[in-house]
């Protein structure tokens, strides 16, 4: 790859590495879990970088790569990630550390999503992030009126989980 390109990469993945952490955090348990599935994503999106098109923005792309890859991985239900090694001495971008510590209101909702399936998780994600239903439904392949049905389920749904 150019170094044009790589540069490109690592620039918007640092802009961007707030998706891959929240996606992070939905779907899985541990810091180790989410160290994992991070690097997983991180060299899923390198891989995918070449392909990608510009068609959409960047994070559209980027949500849809990194829940794909969650997913697949969730799905799979393993202890640990195959991963691929990077060329020793590269580093594309060096992870901040996440606090799991501060964002302690919102474990709630985090335990109440964890119950959902895994479109479910991903539509709550997006709607939480202010993506419109244009852009969810883009990302996750689905029409905007499907997208807005399910939404209107989950907060049902959700609302049922937190306050039984």
């Amino acid at each position: 790859m150019s170094n044009a390109l790589e540069q490109s990469f690592v620039t918007q993945l640092k802009e961007n590495q707030n998706i891959v952490h929240k996606i992070c955090r939905l779907y899985t348990q541990n810091e180790d879990e989410h160290n994992d599935l991070f690097q997983e994503i991180t060299i899923q999106l390198w891989k995918a970088f070449p392909k990608f098109r510009g068609d959409s923005k960047f994070s559209t792309w980027a949500y849809r790569v990194a829940l794909n890859t969650a997913i697949t991985l969730y799905r799979k239900n393993t202890k640990s990630v195959n991963t691929i090694e990077f060329e020793t001495g590269r580093h594309f971008v060096l992870q901040e550390d996440y606090n799991y510590e501060e964002e302690e209101h919102i474990k709630l909702l985090y335990k109440a999503v964890q119950q959902l399936n895994d479109i479910e998780k991903a539509l709550v994600f997006m709607y939480l992030e202010d993506k419109d239903y244009v852009e969810i439904a883009e990302t996750l392949g689905i029409s905007e009126v499907n997208a807005r049905v399910k939404m209107n389920r989950i907060k049902t749904k959700l609302k049922q989980i937190i306050n039984p």
